[in-house]
């Protein structure tokens, strides 16, 4: 996609809408088109702007971001999604992914991991956000969600297939250096050697993939 990505974003706070603005206003590249305050205002101006990127938090008044993404994503499914949720709303993050979402984010995200999000999502890959537990990730990559549909086999190493399953097992860096007798920036190296191979953008993302495309068995 080339120029200034269009975004449209929903949240039913006043303070939590103009806290996003002030994000998206620091990055060119990126232009906030409008404001709804429940997911029937959201329809109604996506439908009148087209933007590429809707940015919707899930729990709503009226219409809930769900039900929202659901009818958007029927509408116009070539348009990404990112959701917006608390940290223990697991099942509607879920929800949100099953329901046509391309990606979604905490609301304590910072403002890099926000613009990062957008640009992911914008391209039309799947964004996962850093601060996602290992119960989530496991649920989504076992959910009716497949993010990645693209014909996508990468060959891993031997070395990259012990890391893979390590960094699933929750593994930090240091611990896989230690038990695999690498340097901490050796691990580093191997690890984003994966996410290059896998199109991923972080640790999640990676988990995820490695589940979906039978690389972990998660016990």
């Amino acid at each position: 996609m080339d120029g200034v990505i269009r975004v449209v974003m929903a949240d039913d706070h006043e303070i939590f809408r103009d806290g996003f603005e002030l994000i998206l206003s620091r990055d060119p590249q990126i232009s906030l088109l409008a404001q709804a305050a429940n997911g029937k205002e959201l329809i109604d101006k996506v439908s009148e702007l087209l933007p590429d990127v809707v940015v919707t938090d899930i729990k709503m008044p009226l219409m809930d971001g769900i039900e929202a993404t659901r009818i958007l994503a029927s509408r116009f499914p070539a348009m990404g999604v990112i959701g917006l949720s608390m940290h223990d709303e697991d099942d509607l993050i879920l929800e949100m992914l099953e329901a046509g979402a391309k990606g979604y984010l905490l609301k304590n995200a910072d403002k890099d991991e926000v613009l990062e999000a957008i640009h992911v999502v914008a391209k039309g890959d799947p964004y996962y956000c850093r601060s996602t537990n290992s119960k989530l990730a496991r649920l989504i990559a076992k959910s009716r969600f497949h993010s990645f549909d693209r014909p996508l086999r990468p060959e891993f190493s031997e070395k990259e297939l012990e890391i893979i399953q390590l960094v699933c097992q929750e593994l930090t860096t240091k611990e896989i250096g230690e038990k695999l007798f690498l340097s901490a920036r050796t691990v580093e190296g191997y690890r984003q050697k994966i996410l290059d191979k896998m199109q991923v953008k972080n640790t999640v993302g990676l988990v995820i993939f490695a589940i979906q495309h039978g690389y972990f068995q998660p016990k």
